[in-house]
């Protein structure tokens, strides 16, 4: 799976699972921040991707990412998300908490963390300092 998806992966998930608007991402894996911004509204998602300068958007369980041109499967049990990549083929879970999202990219056999940042506060993330 390619990573700007995975990046769209993580801001979908934390919005739907949390209602929060997500201001941004910090790439673990990358080491570097994403613009990348998402909110759900009832069961409507729409998001950006700064880094690619394309729209993602749709109803759930299908949101269409414009940079790939396909769509992703989500389904959200709780924290929990589970879904597919039409694009790449490859499956993926993630697990939402404390400002926190990680992707499990079946095609990768890897997991990848994404701090989500703030959009009140853009240059803090919501992980709390406890």
């Amino acid at each position: 799976m390619n990573p700007d998806t995975r990046a769209m992966i993580a801001a979908v998930a934390f919005a739907s699972t949390t209602g929060k608007t997500v201001a941004g991402l910090f790439d673990h894996a990358a080491g570097r921040d994403l613009r990348v911004a998402a909110e759900r509204r009832g069961d409507q998602v729409q998001g950006f991707d700064g880094e690619r300068n394309v729209a993602f958007a749709g109803t759930l369980p299908e949101i269409h990412d414009d940079g790939s041109k396909a769509f992703v499967s989500f389904t959200i049990d709780g924290e929990q998300v589970r879904g597919f990549d039409r694009a790449s083929g490859a499956h993926f879970e993630a697990r939402v908490g404390d400002g926190v999202v990680q992707v499990f990219d079946h095609a990768q056999s890897t997991w990848f963390a994404y701090d989500v940042q703030d959009a009140q506060a853009t240059s803090s993330y919501l992980r709390s300092n406890s």
